[in-house]
C-alpha cells in the first residue's frame, strides 16, 4: 500500500512507527539526459499505456544520489497487479555495466499517471510500492529513490520530484510505505551545457564539415575571457586596488590546483590529438546527418 507524500504519522500513537535509516538519502542530483530519456520514453509509449517506468543509474555518495543515466523497462499495470520485465532489466543492466562499471542502480523513474478525474497527475500511484520493492532488491544500498516526471508539459518548465520510501510499522509489522519528497537539483557537465545551449538558442551546425570548429572557437574565446578576468582580479588585489576576498581566493587557488603541470611540447601534442579526434567526430556526425536526410527523403518519396 502506498501512502500520499503529505501523509504523516501521529506522534501520540506509540504503536505507529516510521523506520528511518541513519544513512538515508536526503539529496538527489539529476542530469538533463535523464529527463530527455524519460520524456522520449513517454512520447513513444503505446496509446493504451498509462505511465512508463525505467531504471535509474548513477552513484551514491553518503546521503547524496547522483543520477547520470537510465533505461526503459517494460511493465504492465492492472489494478493492484504489476508485471515488470525482470529479464529485460537484467540484460540491459549487464550491457550498461560493460560500458560504465562506475554506475550502479540507484532507483527507478516513472512518468506521472493521470488521476481519476484526469485533472492532475498522480505522482505516487497505488502500485508504486510494489515497483519500489522490486528496485529495493536491485539496488546495492537497498534504499532506491523514485523519480517522478510530469510529462504533461503544460508549463515552460518540466516538473520533476524525487522520493524515498519509508516503511510504516504498526506494532513491529510493516503496514504500508510512506514516500518522502527529497531535495532535488539539476546539474550539467560541460558537454551537456554545450548541447543544451545549442538547443536553447536554436543554432544549427553548418552544412559543411569545416563549420564544426565554431563551438571549439567559442569555447576557447570564453576560456580566454575568463582567464583575463581572473588575472585582472589577482593583479588588482596584489596592487592594493581591490580588497582581498578569502573565499574568492580559495576558489581561484582550487581552480589552479586542478590544472596538471605539463610541459609545453607535451601539452601541444595532447591538444592536437584531441583536436583531431573532435574533427573526426564532427565529420562522422555530418555524414550521419546526411544519411538520415537521404533516408527521410527516400521514405517520403516511396510513401513508407
Amino acid at each position: 500500500t502506498s501512502l500520499a507524500p503529505a501523509a504523516t504519522s501521529s506522534p501520540s500513537s506509540p504503536a505507529l512507527l516510521l523506520d528511518e535509516g541513519a544513512d538515508a538519502v536526503t539529496n538527489v542530483i539529476v542530469h538533463p539526459m535523464v529527463l530527455f530519456h524519460v520524456l522520449d520514453h513517454h512520447s513513444r509509449r503505446q496509446e493504451a499505456s498509462g505511465r512508463v517506468i525505467g531504471t535509474l543509474l548513477g552513484r551514491r555518495d553518503g546521503k547524496t544520489v547522483e543520477v547520470t543515466n537510465c533505461f526503459a523497462v517494460p511493465h504492465a499495470e492492472r489494478g493492484d497487479e504489476v508485471a515488470i520485465g525482470k529479464d529485460f532489466n537484467k540484460q540491459m543492466l549487464a550491457l550498461h555495466m560493460k560500458a560504465n562499471r562506475k554506475e550502479q542502480v540507484v532507483g527507478w523513474y516513472a512518468s506521472a499517471a493521470l488521476g481519476e478525474d484526469n485533472d492532475g497527475p498522480d505522482l505516487i500511484a497505488d502500485s508504486s510500492s510494489l515497483i519500489h520493492e522490486f528496485y529495493a532488491g536491485e539496488s546495492d544500498e537497498g534504499d532506491p529513490i523514485h523519480l517522478v516526471v510530469d510529462t504533461r508539459l503544460k508549463e515552460d518548465a518540466v516538473s520533476v520530484r524525487a522520493y524515498r520510501s519509508t516503511p510504516v510499522l504498526v506494532q513491529g509489522e510493516p503496514l504500508a510505505n510512506l514516500f518522502h519528497e527529497l531535495r532535488l537539483t539539476m546539474e550539467t557537465t560541460e558537454p551537456e551545457s554545450i548541447c543544451l545551449n545549442k538547443m536553447v538558442t536554436g543554432g544549427k551546425m553548418g552544412e559543411n564539415p569545416s563549420d564544426g570548429d565554431e563551438p571549439l572557437l567559442a569555447s576557447m574565446e570564453k576560456l580566454y575571457k575568463l582567464l583575463e578576468t581572473a588575472t585582472d582580479y589577482v593583479d588588482s588585489v596584489v596592487e592594493g586596488k581591490t580588497s582581498p576576498d578569502a573565499e574568492l581566493g580559495r576558489q581561484v587557488a582550487n581552480a589552479l590546483a586542478t590544472i596538471p603541470r605539463v610541459r609545453p611540447e607535451v601539452f601541444d601534442k595532447m591538444f592536437n590529438d584531441s583536436l583531431q579526434d573532435l574533427l573526426m567526430v564532427t565529420y562522422l556526425s555530418n555524414i550521419t546527418r546526411t544519411q538520415l536526410s537521404v533516408a527521410e527523403k527516400l521514405n517520403a518519396s516511396l510513401g513508407v
